[in-house]
């Protein structure tokens, strides 16, 4: 990806560090939970060191994931309130699909469809961590009746989160010039002042 020293710093390492931990962790949790989910997909196991090695790290991997989220969530949730201009975002955002960008609200640093992705993830790794904790039978042993509903919990969180999260690659991948931004940590003017103009000018002090 070409590069300019003009371009403007959008994620500091730590914060693309951080988000890099998750994804990771997140790709690890899948696969371990997908075989653990159905037979079909035992083998993945292998990929672990086997059935008794997936089923010890998968909660650790677990716990790993979790304080990266929750780390996540103390950088960005004050940038992820949603607001008035968000919520007139979200109405219009089937006008996107139309190439009708030039009637949509001005945006900040992240748009309402980012926002109330961040606040739907928020949820989903509730739901997968209390959950998940209450599932971990190494540590406690807790009503067999309210394990069954942490399971149950557990895999509708889990399939909740990836879908979530495939729409979040799918969304990175469709609006060309985002990926980079976790990557390099960078993004071009043009990208920043076409999507995000309010974080545009409050970062280059440019005027409307």
């Amino acid at each position: 990806m070409k590069r300019s020293p003009r371009d403007l710093k959008r994620y500091t390492a730590g914060e693309r560090a951080n988000h890099w931990l998750v994804a990771i962790t997140f790709v690890l949790l899948a696969l371990s939970g997908l075989a653990f989910f159905h037979p079909a997909f035992f083998p993945l196991t292998q990929l672990f060191g086997g059935g008794p090695w997936t089923r010890i790290l998968h909660p650790y991997i677990g716990v790993v994931m979790a304080l990266g989220f929750v780390l996540m969530v103390i950088r960005f949730w004050r940038l992820n309130i949603i607001r008035a201009r968000d919520r007139q975002w979200l109405k219009q955002a089937p006008k996107l699909v139309t190439q009708e960008h030039h009637v949509m609200p001005e945006q900040d640093k992240y748009n309402g469809g980012q926002k109330a992705l961040f606040w739907l993830l928020v949820a989903s790794m509730l739901g997968l961590t209390i959950s998940g904790v209450l599932m971990w039978r190494a540590w406690w042993n807790l009503p067999v009746e309210l394990v069954r509903a942490s399971v149950v919990l557990h895999a509708v969180s889990a399939f909740a989160l990836f879908g979530l999260i495939i729409l979040h690659i799918y969304a990175a991948i469709w609006t060309r010039g985002t990926l980079r931004a976790m990557v390099y940590g960078t993004v071009n003017r043009a990208w920043a002042k076409y999507h995000h103009p309010i974080w545009y000018r409050r970062i280059t002090g440019e005027k409307e």
